[in-house]
């Protein structure tokens, strides 16, 4: 069978996982039936199986990581979101309920790669570098973590609006929210703190320069310094939840607009790699 063929099969069936999942996740948390919750993570981890396939057949088929074609960094980017989202769950299963933001915004993510092209590009020289895998991995895990966070902001804003419903009650207090939706900010600020002095470092092997003002660098920039804002005022200035979930939503725009948007509209030297 033709790899790229394999591949776009092994990920449609990750999806079709996905969407089940969701589907009954929504249907056992919205209607309390704990039993169906643990079948909807299941269909998550069981979709996780064939995305990770799918994603090493291109590997194999190409010889690179997924940080080049648009197509493998939305995949991997999503397999990122969905393995981040099932430890939380694991480890605190009343924030099950963050599966309903986190899985469809997976499912997009996953769904946006496949409409693109799929072609096979083989890697430039100034992508051979520990250093860029660093930038990737650390990229992918702050987006995870910040995609977490505003999941959190979201319940929480409700939570503190009055809004009642069995989805709701489902979560924590709002002091318990408020707290982990800091620490998966700050989770992500260290990560994506990270991924800037590595991409310095490999900016620098690669061009001669550890800084240069690309467009890219320079919204990576502005994201790392909304969210130490955010951090410094919480820390600092006792910020109270209801607007540090403001700002966290805030913050968790330009993060993607920096991660997802620029990258792909914005003329630059990242952007060359993902045409």
């Amino acid at each position: 069978m033709n790899p790229f063929l394999l591949e776009t099969i092994l990920h449609w069936v990750a999806v079709g996982f996905y969407v089940a999942a969701t589907i009954l996740l929504a249907h056992a948390l919205l209607w309390n039936h704990p039993q169906r919750t643990r079948w909807g993570l299941w269909l998550a981890i069981s979709g996780l199986l064939p995305h990770a396939a799918a994603l090493i057949v291109r590997w194999i088929e190409v010889g690179h990581g997924p940080y080049m074609m648009k197509y493998e960094v939305l995949s991997s980017n999503a397999w990122i979101a969905i393995v981040m989202l099932l430890v939380v769950i694991w480890r605190r299963p009343a924030w099950a309920g963050l599966a309903l933001v986190a899985l469809p915004a997976s499912i997009l993510m996953v769904g946006l790669g496949l409409l693109t092209s799929p072609e096979a590009r083989s890697l430039p020289p100034t992508l051979r570098s520990i250093w860029l895998v660093f930038h990737i991995l650390f990229t992918k895990l702050a987006v995870g973590a910040f995609l977490l966070s505003f999941a959190a902001a979201v319940i929480l804003l409700r939570k503190l609006k009055g809004a009642s419903s069995r989805f709701l009650e489902r979560f924590p207090a709002p002091e318990v929210l408020d707290a982990s939706m800091v620490r998966f900010v700050g989770f992500g600020f260290v990560f994506w703190s990270t991924t800037i002095i590595a991409g310095a470092i490999w900016a620098n092997q690669s061009w001669g320069r550890y800084w240069g003002w690309d467009p890219i660098e320079t919204w990576s920039l502005v994201t790392w310094l909304c969210y130490g804002t955010l951090l410094h005022l919480r820390l600092f200035y006792r910020l109270g939840p209801r607007t540090t979930a403001w700002i966290t939503l805030a913050c968790f725009g330009v993060s993607i607009l920096t991660a997802f948007i620029f990258p792909f509209l914005i003329p630059s030297l990242h952007s060359a790699y993902f045409q």
